[in-house]
Order: structure tokens, then sequence, then C-alpha cells
């Protein structure tokens, strides 16, 4: 028995400029992959740089999400080629890097995600799910054709450099991280401060006109809408940790007494 190789629905959206809805999944949960996966959103984002996934926890997130209409989208916790294979190797086509600074950095990316010649990608797929096993048609000379790399620009270094990252053959789209940026800035904490809108902004621009898409997070909805207006192609508009303290708090003021100003207070401490 062979299988056709999954087409990448979301860099060929991209391409196509059709804006894709987002939700980030911090949670490192298959159960929450698979509930988030039936609500709708065109991706969600496997976060494996600030919560606690790597390859195997991602895996499970990839099998609970298959069955679904939803497009997933890894986050490494860096630049780094080996882990990049790793993803690769569990089912992972599209992948969101951390800290691309230089166009040399998004090279090296593009490079890791592609078999030689055109690429690095260590060989083993009789070894990996993406070629389900040696199952799927093909794989090897199929498997670049389906790779969607994002990078993240999220430092001054990164938006001085921005045309060339944007420019650098092999790089499907651009992601700006607004509380990085911001701290980059000096405007620590501040990401909606006006200067740091404007970079984003002009940013957008940049990475347009440069045929890229671009990405970014925004959980108010006027601010994801604005970054929609100005042309941004991927757009995460939810995180599930906040979406589940936030409803579970608003929830908990509903039904819970506040208790009296004072009560519990301990004389002499």
């Amino acid at each position: 028995m062979t299988m056709k190789i999954p087409a990448n629905t979301f860099r060929d959206a991209l391409r196509a400029g059709r804006p894709q809805i987002g939700c980030w999944v911090g949670f490192a949960d298959a159960n929450v992959a698979e509930a988030l996966a039936g609500c709708g959103f065109d991706w969600l984002l496997l976060d494996g740089e600030h919560a606690p996934n790597d390859p195997r926890t991602v895996l499970d997130q990839l099998r609970a999400m298959a069955p679904y209409p939803v497009q997933p989208v890894v986050r490494a916790v860096q630049a780094d080629v080996a882990l990049v294979k790793q993803y690769l190797d569990v089912g992972a086509q599209t992948l969101l890097i951390p800290m691309v600074d230089t166009p040399e950095q998004a090279a090296l990316m593009v490079q890791a995600m592609r078999y030689p010649p055109e690429g690095i990608r260590g060989m083993g797929a009789a070894l990996a799910r993406a070629s389900r096993w040696n199952q799927v048609d093909d794989y090897l000379n199929q498997a670049n054709g389906q790779m969607c790399l994002l990078v993240q620009a999220e430092t001054v270094l990164a938006v001085q450099n921005l045309q060339a990252i944007a420019n650098t053959e092999g790089v499907d789209g651009v992601f700006f991280g607004p509380a990085d940026l911001s701290a980059s800035m000096g405007y620590r904490g501040q990401p909606g401060h006006p200067e740091v809108q404007k970079v984003i902004l002009e940013g957008i621009a940049t990475v347009r006109a440069a045929g890229k898409a671009a990405g970014i997070l925004a959980v108010d909805p006027k601010l994801a809408q604005q970054y929609l207006d100005a042309g941004a192609l991927f757009v995460a508009v939810g995180v599930d940790t906040t979406l589940l303290v936030k409803a579970a708090s608003e929830l908990a003021r509903r039904f819970v007494q506040a208790p009296p100003p004072g009560a519990g207070a301990s004389g002499g401490y």
C-alpha cells in the first residue's frame, strides 16, 4: 500500500494571499490540541519555545490533529539544524523558527528543511512518521515541495535585516514577535507602544513587498484586525492558556463571593 504526501494547504493559502487565522497551543497536551482542532481555526501553533514541548509531545499532538481540517505549525525552541530534522521526521511540514536576525540564519534554516542536494536535511525516512515509514509514495522526492518555513523577526537587528531576510529564497513568511521586539527596542512590556507598532506595520509592508507572508500573534480583536488590514496573512488571535484562565476566572468571579475587606488579616504581621 502506498499513500500520497499530505499537501501543505497552509502554505498554499499564504501563497494565494488568503489570510489564515490561528490559535496558539501551549498546554503541550494532545487532548487540548484535538479539542482546538475542531474549533474552526485555519492553523494551530504547537509551541516548543515557551511551552514544555519536545519532538515526542509534538508528535502526539500532530496525531491528535491529523483527522481535522486544520494545519499544524510547529515552533522550535531555536534555529537548530538537528532539531528541525526531528520535527520534520515526526511529520511537521511548517516550522516557525524564533530569533532569526540575519539572512544567513534564515538561509541555514531553508537548507535544514530540504533534502540534498537542495539542502542538508538528514536522510532516514524509513524511521519517520513523515513518510509513514516509507509508505508515502516517492516521499524523498516529494518532501521538499511541501515544506513551509516561517521565521521570527523580534529584535532591532532582525528589523534592520528584514528586507534581506524576507528576500531569502525558501523563506515563506516572517512572523513579528511584539513582546521580544518591544523589549529589544527598549520598551519592555509595552508591545502596544506607538514606536513598536510603527515598526511592525512597516515590517508587514516590507515583507509583503518581497512577495512573502507576514504574521503575528494578537489576542486583542481590534489589533488583530488592524494587522490583517495592513496585509498580515497568518494571524493568531488566541492562546489556549489565556483562553482557559480568562474563562475560568470570569466564571469564578460570577459565583464566588469575594471576602469582605480585612477578612483573614492576622494582627501583628
